[in-house]
């Protein structure tokens, strides 16, 4: 009996089975198979493409015209498999997902009856956006429990695809999930639970078809969803908590479709109608409204009020026009402000013993910017460096550094008379390239991920990106830092522009072959490490294809199996903000150490004796140390599909790979994280992307860009077998 059966069922909606069906060839699981309840003869002529004699996908041939409900149980009915997964025809299954979610409902106790999972949402002209439901499963945790316990997660998008079944669960209560209703379904089957569980990463893919390809909604699909919500709360009687939460969101999601408009206003009235009774008639006994407008809102519903709502929707119209236009007028005045203090700066002479810097969007000193600003002080003092720093992180500032704060006065004086422009991003889109300026772009990671303009083929990476904008911040570059030869050539194909390419190593690096025992027994000591005890640093990067940050990995069960001699420093990527909520209840327990606003992160790497990541660019600068690298990559398949990569990690990673869990244990269990064949690989992954950083890359980049030195007078990159990285935790504590 096989884990897990995917059912796949439906029409061949816009050729999209044809991706699907690729999607799960291109990456088999022996412990799972596909099944598809194929609706028409274009969907059965695309599944036995796929199914050749002896193929892993069953196809159940159906007639034009089935509905989803008939096929998902046309489906069920053919598949062996203990956990039930249906996927749409329309919809996508990333890469890898039948593996994942087969191992995580392998682990389930037999109780659980529901596996929940996160999703990304795809349309005619965007793929891969995060879901909203992110942060509700990262609460929730894996944790199994009774709905009772969890009932915030009836909040979670209704897609059927999103809740993978017990088939035994499925086919107990099949005469009620067998609907065409899907979203009626998707709640069902949470209410009908007897436990739930999470798996707090993305398993599905929900095509949002485009709305003008589609049939418009009848009068009855209209008062249907005031019908669904009705039978669902049904299901919540004696179930006080479940009961709230189902009527608000009944309450919540009709007020949104009357908002939304485009009904006729006889159906719109009889909408309102069937509405406003379901509003009063389920309402719960000592139930407070909302304040503000929302709570107007439902008091006008409950009221049966049409005619008030809809003189209530006009003033609103007319209130928020109105504050948009003072809010467009303020922004006006300010611009024009700005703009004019900007442009009487612009036209003072080029002060040539200023220089400005800037890191991660004004977060404060960090990076390859701040090595140099420390060179550039013993090399050439007589340059005055001020940093661009936001006003909340001033206060973190090292003690007599001089800033300016973003939008000041001060701020468009200094960027517009500096002679010397350093940042690892880029300086906003307003400022002026004068010709006898120097902009020095120094970035901040090699990239694996794909960057710049490689991106536009990546929608759910580009979202928001102005490319046109980008390219213009691109030309104010004269020169761009880089740490290889790989990373030079990535830079010009992401970043096409005429800057010169400084292949002197990355900065921030340096301090990897100039850091001493004192400086690493002083950085373990402030985080508490112990002597003799192993520390393993795990620093996760950021998803564009998921909400906010979820440990992969279930840290404490990692933690007890590795046991009291090692310590876990966890580094939540910047972009959410430090410290993670998953880390809260475990940090008292001495064996894991939240890390996430610690900075800079070269002292977290100086302090380990392993870093464990995944696709992370800390693994091209860890490398420096010569110290062992274990890459954790469940979800390879997914980040390469949806942000694209430069290489395949999985074949020239620095170290072990684990694809799961019990892999990454084994490796931190044994000697594999640090044997003679993980030795060999980093040795060929340092050679590649160490190429340059050798300790002495911030001289070469003052030298060469601030006291304008000739290239070839510059100290020479030293052969790698000739550089001596800082010395280990253990030597420096022996």
């Amino acid at each position: 009996m096989a884990e897990l059966s995917v059912v796949v069922h439906g029409p061949n909606v816009q050729d999209h089975l044809t991706e699907l069906l690729d999607s799960l060839a291109a990456h088999p699981l022996p412990d799972a198979e596909v099944i598809v309840a194929a609706v028409g003869d274009w969907a059965r002529e695309t599944a036995e493409r796929h199914a050749p004699d002896g193929g892993a996908v069953d196809v159940v041939p159906l007639p034009d015209g089935t509905g989803d409900a008939e096929a998902r149980a046309a489906g069920a009915a053919r598949a062996s498999g203990r956990w039930l997964h249906f996927v749409h025809a329309k919809d996508g299954l990333p890469a890898g997902t039948p593996r994942m979610v087969a191992e995580r409902v392998a682990e389930l106790p037999g109780e659980v009856d529901v596996l929940l999972v996160d999703h990304v949402r795809s349309t005619w002209h965007t793929s891969g956006l995060p879901s909203p439901d992110g942060p509700l499963l990262a609460r929730a945790g894996r944790a199994d429990a009774p709905l009772d316990d969890c009932s915030p997660l009836l909040r979670l998008t209704p897609l059927l695809g999103t809740r993978v079944l017990r088939a035994d669960f499925w086919r107990a209560h099949e005469a009620r999930l067998t609907t065409d209703d899907e979203p009626y379904a998707a709640l069902a089957a949470l209410l009908l639970a007897d436990r739930v569980a999470c798996l707090p990463h993305v398993a599905y893919e929900d095509r949002r078809l485009r709305p003008a390809s589609l049939p418009p909604a009848t009068p009855e699909q209209r008062y249907g969803l005031v019908e669904r919500y009705e039978s669902l709360l049904d299901l919540t009687r004696d179930r006080r908590t479940a009961h709230t939460v189902l009527y608000d969101l009944m309450v919540r999601d009709c007020l949104r479709t009357f908002a939304r408009g485009g009904m006729e206003e006889e159906v719109a009235r009889e909408f309102f109608r069937r509405a406003s009774l379901a509003a009063l008639r389920r309402r719960p006994e000592g139930h407070r409204r909302p304040g503000g407008l929302e709570g107007v809102r439902r008091s006008l519903l409950e009221e049966g009020a049409y005619a008030k709502y809809r003189a209530f929707q006009a003033v609103n119209r007319t209130r928020r026009t109105a504050k948009s236009a003072v809010r467009a007028r303020k922004r006006q005045v300010g611009a024009r402000l700005r703009d004019h203090q900007y442009r009487r700066a612009l036209g003072r002479p080029v002060n040539p013993h200023l220089a400005v810097f800037a890191a991660y969007w004004n977060r404060g000193v960090a990076c390859n910017p701040a090595a140099i600003a420390a060179k550039l002080a013993e090399l050439a003092p007589q340059i005055h460096a001020v940093w661009v720093v936001t006003e909340e992180n001033a206060a973190l500032l090292p003690t007599g550094t001089d800033h300016v704060v973003p939008g000041s006065r001060r701020y468009w004086e200094v960027l517009a008379t500096a002679k010397y422009l350093v940042n690892n991003v880029n300086f906003e889109n307003a400022v002026v390239k004068r010709p006898d300026a120097i902009h020095v772009q120094t970035h901040h990671g090699t990239p694996l991920k794909r960057m710049g303009i490689d991106q536009m083929a990546f929608p759910a990476a580009a979202q928001g990106l102005d490319f046109k904008a980008l390219l213009e911040r691109i030309d104010r570059w004269d020169f761009s830092v880089s740490a290889n030869s790989h990373t030079t050539r990535m830079w010009e194909r992401a970043y096409p522009s005429r800057y010169v390419s400084l292949d002197h190593g990355y900065p921030r690096n340096d301090v990897y072959y100039t850091a001493g025992a004192g400086d690493i027994r002083t950085v373990r000591d402030r985080l508490g490490i112990a002597p003799g005890r192993r520390a393993v640093l795990y620093a996760p990067t950021h998803r564009d294809y998921e909400a906010g940050w979820t440990p992969r990995l279930d840290l404490a069960a990692l933690a007890d199996r590795l046991g009291d001699d090692t310590v876990l420093l966890v580094r939540g990527h910047y972009f959410y903000g430090g410290a993670a909520s998953p880390l809260t209840n475990l940090r008292r327990t001495g064996r894991i150490i939240d890390v996430s606003s610690y900075d800079p992160v070269e002292e977290l790497c100086l302090a380990a004796d392993v870093l464990v990541t995944d696709y992370s660019s800390i693994m091209f600068d860890y490398a420096n140390l010569d110290r062992p690298i274990v890459i954790h990559a469940d979800d390879w398949e997914t980040y390469r599909t949806t942000r694209g990569v430069y290489f395949d990690l999985m074949a020239e990673a620095p170290g072990p790979v684990a694809r799961t869990q019990q892999e990454l244990t084994e490796i931190l269990t044994t000697d594999a994280w640090r044997d003679e064949s993980a030795a060999k690989t980093r040795a060929v992954f340092r050679r590649r992307f160490c190429e340059y950083d050798d300790g002495r890359a911030a001289e070469r980049v003052v030298r060469r860009v601030f006291l304008g030195q000739d290239e070839r007078d510059l100290p020479p990159v030293l052969p790698i077998e000739e550089r001596t990285p800082a010395p280990t935790p253990q030597e420096a504590t022996a």
